[in-house]
C-alpha cells in the first residue's frame, strides 16, 4: 500500500499572471497534498486580495525570506522576473519549477514533461559532479504538442512533421486580453483602435507579424519555441518545422500539423500514438477540437488523423491547446513525481 504523501507548502511566484491563476485552480482541484500556500509578485500588484485553498489570501512582494521552507516553488509571471528572483529560490532549497520560459539559460535546468517520460524522457541536464538537480522547466504548450507529436511518430517511419500554431492574445497577459477586447468594441463602433501591445489590429484579423513598437515578435516567440523543441529531442528525433501565427482568440493555441512518412500508416496506430504520447484524441464522429471546448482540458487534444488527399503517405492532424492549463498541469504533474521519487 502506497504511503500518503506528506503535506507540503508552495510558492507561486508570479501569482497575479493568467498562468498562476491557472497553476492555483489546477493544484486546488487536484489531490496535491498542500498544506500552505503562498503568493507573491512583482511590487506593483502586491496587495491585491485574491484566495487560496478557499480563504482569503494577499499576494504578496516577494522578499528575501519569501521561498523560506519552501517545497515547490513555480515560476508563473514574466520572463524577467523569473530570471531575476529564480536562483534566490534554487538557493533558498526548493524545487524550482518555471512555467514562465525565463530560466531556460540556467545552468543545470532541466526540462521535463512527465506524461512522455514512457516514449521520450527528459534529456540530462548538464550539471556540476554533485550538484542535486533543483530546477525544471515546463515546455511552452506549442513546444509540448511538437516535441509530443514527433515523440508519437518518430518510431512508425516518419520523414517530416511541420506545425503551424496560431497564437492567442492571452499570451501577452492580461494587457493582450484587453487589448484584443478594446479592439473589437471600437472596430464595431468605427471608433480609433488602442495598439498599445501589439501595434497593429489583431481583432477580427489574422497576422504574421505584430507592429513595429510591439514589445515581443512572432518571430522571437517562434525561435524560444523552436529552442525548447531542439532541447527536449537533444538529436534523439528530427527536429520538426514550425510556424507561428496570431489568431484574434482569447485563449488556447489552435495548430494544424502534416506528417510525411516513408510507407503509408494505418490512421488508428497513429491515433493510439498520440494518446500513449499524452494528447487527448477526440473519437470519430465526435466534435473537432478548439479554442472554446478544449477550455480547462490538462492535454492537448487532437481529432482523427486524416490522409493528405495528394501525397499518398501524407497525414494531417488538427488540435487544439489550452495554453494556461496544459502547462499548469505539466508543471503539477512535476510536483507529484518528485514527491514520488
Amino acid at each position: 500500500m502506497k504511503a500518503p504523501q506528506e503535506a507540503v507548502r508552495i510558492v507561486i511566484a508570479g501569482a497575479s499572471s493568467l498562468r498562476g491563476r491557472d497553476l492555483k485552480l489546477c493544484i486546488e482541484e487536484s489531490d496535491f497534498p498542500l498544506s500552505d500556500i503562498r503568493l507573491v509578485d512583482e511590487e506593483l500588484v502586491a496587495g491585491t486580495l485574491t484566495e487560496a485553498a478557499g480563504l482569503p489570501a494577499v499576494i504578496e512582494t516577494l522578499e528575501e525570506d519569501s521561498f523560506d521552507r519552501t517545497r515547490f516553488a513555480f515560476f508563473t509571471g514574466s520572463s524577467a522576473f523569473s530570471a531575476q528572483h529564480g536562483r534566490q529560490a534554487v538557493r533558498s532549497g526548493a524545487a524550482v519549477i518555471d512555467l514562465s520560459g525565463g530560466l531556460w539559460a540556467e545552468p543545470g535546468a532541466k526540462p521535463w514533461i512527465p506524461a512522455l517520460d514512457a516514449l521520450l524522457p527528459s534529456p540530462v541536464g548538464k550539471r556540476a559532479a554533485g550538484e542535486a538537480q533543483s530546477l525544471y522547466l515546463v515546455p511552452s504548450t506549442p513546444a509540448q504538442v511538437a516535441i509530443s507529436i514527433s515523440a508519437a511518430f518518430a518510431p512508425v517511419g516518419l520523414d517530416r512533421l511541420a506545425l503551424s500554431f496560431f497564437q492567442p492574445v492571452s499570451e501577452r497577459g492580461r494587457e493582450g486580453v484587453e487589448e484584443l477586447e478594446d479592439q473589437v468594441v471600437k472596430l464595431l463602433s468605427f471608433q480609433p483602435i488602442p495598439q498599445r501591445v501589439f501595434d497593429t489590429q489583431v481583432g477580427f484579423n489574422m497576422v504574421s507579424t505584430y507592429g513595429a513598437g510591439s514589445g515581443e515578435t512572432l518571430a522571437d516567440t517562434r525561435g524560444k519555441i523552436a529552442g525548447e523543441v531542439r532541447s527536449y529531442l537533444a538529436g534523439r528525433i528530427p527536429m520538426p518545422a514550425l510556424a507561428l501565427y496570431h489568431a484574434p482568440v482569447f485563449y488556447s493555441h489552435t495548430f494544424s500539423a502534416f506528417a510525411e512518412f516513408k510507407s503509408q500508416p494505418a490512421l488508428e496506430e497513429l491515433a493510439e500514438r498520440l494518446q500513449r504520447a499524452g494528447l487527448k484524441v477526440t473519437g470519430v464522429g465526435d466534435e473537432p477540437p478548439t479554442s472554446v471546448n478544449v477550455a480547462g482540458e490538462g492535454r492537448p487534444v487532437v481529432g482523427q488523423p486524416e490522409r493528405d488527399p495528394g501525397i499518398e503517405n501524407g497525414v494531417w492532424i488538427w488540435g487544439a491547446a489550452d495554453n494556461m492549463r496544459v502547462p499548469a498541469t505539466t508543471g503539477v504533474a512535476i510536483a507529484e513525481m518528485l514527491l514520488a521519487s
